[in-house]
């Protein structure tokens, strides 16, 4: 687990990363694709496309490791556009890189993460970068939401959208690495990090590294409380009591949550959002809910205070309860 040359831990995420596109998990069908695209010499730009933690950036890395090899450093740019949004980053950094001599191989490959954070004026011009430079250069795109992209650079892309990552490949690798950890964990803690992540491998990985540095059994008591996040009986409990009238109640259970727990009002009604259906409630109090949850969940993303919007919340549900 530590370093060995100078005890440092490593972080996983990092040490566990997948070297070759067969090793990337949750989605073979992608992969299959890309690396039809490598066995071919044929490579096209590439737009990734999905939620974090999916392994968007990992196949982009594999798939430079598999073409170049020990020299993939050396041909492989990659760049974060939520740092760098301006039209100087595509004007000057990708331009020159572009431009460098290369020997050996047909072409080079520039990573744009987070390409949806580009302004619209840098979009215009990578597109024209893109075609300027298209002979000896490929570029891969990575961003949460391809609406965001412009249609010309779309249309220049083959667009590969990444899911959020099944369960069941979400439990399966972290079993694989608590083995190569030589961690002790029980099927509720591993079922607890499936829940934390919801699809988000990344997001699993550091929960599993966070829950072992404690030096305990990771179970689901320790994978909760260094998540921050809430049981779903915790959820469930806090809206069937606010479907049932009971506003007080509810809002003790959130109070909790919030001032005792720590959760944020975001990942609150994540939660509330996630499990909606599997509550035991009529079809109709779950639509309702549903209803109010949309519009705090626009209140605080707008800047409106979490706590108050989320006891509106409760509070509307119960006032209804008798409908």
């Amino acid at each position: 687990m530590a370093d060995a040359a100078g005890g440092r831990q490593e972080i996983w995420v990092e040490k566990y990363r997948p070297q070759r596109l067969e090793d990337v998990v949750g989605h073979p069908s992608i992969t299959e694709r890309l690396q039809s695209y490598v066995d071919r010499d044929d490579l096209p730009h590439l737009l990734f496309a999905g939620p974090a933690g999916t392994g968007k950036t990992t196949a982009s890395i594999a798939i430079a490791k598999e073409i170049y090899g020990d020299d993939w450093q050396d041909n492989f740019l990659e760049l974060n556009a939520s740092d760098e949004r301006g039209i100087d980053v595509v004007r000057d950094r990708i331009k020159d890189f572009a431009r460098t001599s290369f020997g050996g191989y047909d072409h080079r490959i520039i990573f744009l993460d987070e390409a949806d954070a580009l302004t619209d004026d840098a979009q215009s011009a990578l597109r024209r970068t893109m075609e300027q430079f298209s002979e000896n250069t490929r570029f891969i795109l990575s961003c949460n939401y391809s609406s965001k992209i412009i249609d010309p650079i779309q249309s220049r892309c083959a667009v590969f959208r990444f899911s959020p990552i099944d369960d069941d490949a979400v439990a399966a690798h972290l079993r694989d690495l608590a083995a190569r950890e030589d961690l002790e964990y029980t099927e509720d803690g591993i079922d607890a990090l499936v829940y934390a992540a919801d699809g988000d491998m990344r997001r699993a990985i550091n929960a599993l590294q966070a829950a072992s540095a404690t030096g305990d059994v990771v179970d689901e008591e320790t994978v909760f409380a260094i998540t921050a996040t809430a049981r779903p009986e915790e959820i469930e409990d806090m809206v069937t009591e606010a479907i049932d009238g009971d506003f007080t109640a509810a809002r003790s259970t959130l109070d909790d949550l919030i001032s005792n727990r720590g959760l944020a009002g975001g990942d609150i009604i994540d939660q509330v959002h996630r499990s909606v259906w599997e509550f035991d409630v009529k079809e109709a109090a779950a639509v309702r809910l549903l209803d109010r949850l949309g519009e705090a969940d626009y209140r605080i993303a707008e800047g409106a205070n979490e706590r108050v919007q989320l006891e509106a919340l409760l509070a509307s549900v119960a006032l209804n309860a008798d409908e």
